[in-house]
């Protein structure tokens, strides 16, 4: 059934619903004015990702630099100063529940499965699938799981840490792995087929949207679980106080 879709424009239909539901829960946890400008930064993105993605320049290889660095080089830079180091990304973390954060990184079972349809039509490496190692379909079905460990079980939040340090480690490997085998300068893993799909739209959301968005609830759930350890601590320091 699933293979009967047309894949380009269900793809393109999946990216919209993963951004309406972020757009969502943006929306629901933040201020108004945190809201607002969360949703132009949202809009910018995929605006962003959509025209780099559409004009060819993510599948260029006669770049002198690979049109993927320029696609993320501006969402990294904003993870590293916005999400990593600033009160803002602080706030987002501790505004959004922890069990969203963890629970919303099933979105990547879709991804996986585009990347095996892609696979079967030749477009990608089996590098790329769960039978070529690439275990990121694994964390997104864990993901309501540890969601719910995170919450409900006694040290579900150490739990919880492992699960987030393991689900980083999966997606910066297939990372690798698709520049890796993509046509190019940086083409330095050879396997059966050339990683031709992504770099050529719709898919391109795939490193322009998909990849980022896990990346940066990676990066949200270890400030939250690291605020929640910083509240946690002084309220066990006044109950010993009290106690002694």
């Amino acid at each position: 059934m699933l293979a009967a879709l047309p894949l380009g424009p269900t793809f393109l239909v999946y990216v919209a619903v993963m951004a309406t539901i972020v757009a969502a829960t943006l929306i629901r946890v933040l201020s108004p004015r945190a809201a607002t400008a969360a949703l132009a930064v949202l809009a910018l993105w995929l605006g962003y990702a959509a025209v780099l993605g559409y004009s060819g320049i993510v599948g260029n290889t006669r770049l002198p630099v690979p049109g993927v660095f320029i696609l993320l080089a501006p969402i990294v830079a904003f993870v590293a100063l916005v999400l990593v180091r600033s009160p803002a990304g602080r706030y987002l973390a501790v505004r959004v529940p922890l069990a969203w954060l963890i629970g919303l990184q099933a979105f990547r079972i879709g991804v996986e499965l585009t990347l095996h349809r892609l696979w079967e039509l030749g477009s990608v490496p089996k590098l790329m699938t769960l039978g070529g190692g690439n275990i990121e379909i694994l964390v997104g079905f864990s993901a309501p799981l540890f969601a719910w460990i995170a919450t409900r079980r006694p040290g579900g939040r150490r739990i919880a840490l492992i699960w987030n340090v393991v689900g980083l480690a999966s997606l910066a490997n297939v990372a690798a792995r698709a520049v890796l085998t993509a046509p190019g300068p940086l083409h330095l893993v050879h396997a059966e087929v050339f990683n031709t799909a992504l770099g050529t739209f719709p898919y391109t959301f795939i490193p322009g949207f998909m990849a980022p968005l896990a990346m940066m609830l990676h990066v949200l759930t270890f400030r939250a679980l690291r605020a929640k350890a910083r509240t946690v601590s002084p309220k066990l320091g006044a109950v010993a106080a009290v106690a002694s």
